[in-house]
């Protein structure tokens, strides 16, 4: 939700394109100029008083507040506490990770046992929670950055390594677009990052081929899971067998 802060911060900026002086502010409200220098220098005011300065410049208090809500940062991780609230609830979970894939109400509830009413309630606990903007006719903004992340040793990786990961490689790798590769090797320190890099933009080139399919037929898509890693590691029981 906007601050009184933000939406003046905002209204300071619609001003200034506006060409409006304090003056012709000052004038069309009835105040003294001196009076709304003050009030926009403080930075706090009713928002019957915004509502007034919006009128002043023929802006609907309602744009300015999107104008606002798409200026704020965008999230890359929640709060551990966020990511404990999304992974009780299972019904949540399975809404924050469709969303996240921005399918809509209708095909959440076409594709999975749950009501029209159970992800409407989640829906809002995403808004609360801040990964979405929910609006009218329960449809919603990601609030989310492309960079997004769920907390490596957070609650929900720590649900999806105990409950997913299993569950994942039991499958045989042998469909369709489907691969497994596991390759071991000792490379130089210094090469290592650059590898990493390469796999970051391979998630990011899988993530923006998604959001441009989004305008495909949901009949000429399907969901695949991406799972990329890298990291220093030796198999448990060898590393016991190690000298």
């Amino acid at each position: 939700m906007s601050t009184t802060a933000d939406l003046i911060s905002a209204l300071k900026k619609e001003l200034k394109s506006a060409q409006m002086t304090y003056a012709d502010l000052a004038q069309t409200l009835g105040m003294a100029e001196s009076s709304v220098k003050r009030m926009l220098a403080k930075g706090d005011m009713p928002l019957s008083r915004i509502d007034a300065i919006c009128r002043a410049l023929k802006l609907d208090f309602a744009e300015l507040a999107r104008r606002v809500a798409d200026e704020q940062p965008l999230l890359r991780e929640l709060t551990a506490e966020q990511e404990r609230t999304v992974v009780q609830d299972e019904k949540l979970l399975l809404v924050a990770i469709n969303v996240l894939s921005q399918w809509t109400l209708e095909q959440i509830v076409a594709s999975y046992r749950v009501t029209n009413a159970e992800v409407i309630k989640c829906l809002a606990q995403l808004d609360r929670i801040g990964i979405i903007e929910l609006k009218p006719l329960n449809r919603y903004r990601l609030k989310v950055a492309k960079t997004f992340r769920w907390r490596p040793h957070g609650p929900v990786m720590d649900y999806f390594r105990e409950h997913v990961v299993l569950d994942y490689f039991s499958g045989g790798f042998d469909g369709p677009a489907e691969g497994l590769q596991l390759v071991h090797g000792s490379i130089g320190r210094a090469l290592a990052p650059s590898f990493l890099e390469r796999l970051q933009r391979v998630a990011q080139d899988f993530a923006q081929q998604h959001q441009t399919d989004q305008k495909l037929k949901v009949s000429d898509r399907k969901g695949y899971t991406l799972l990329l890693c890298m990291r220093e590691w030796e198999f448990a029981a060898f590393e016991r067998l190690r000298r």
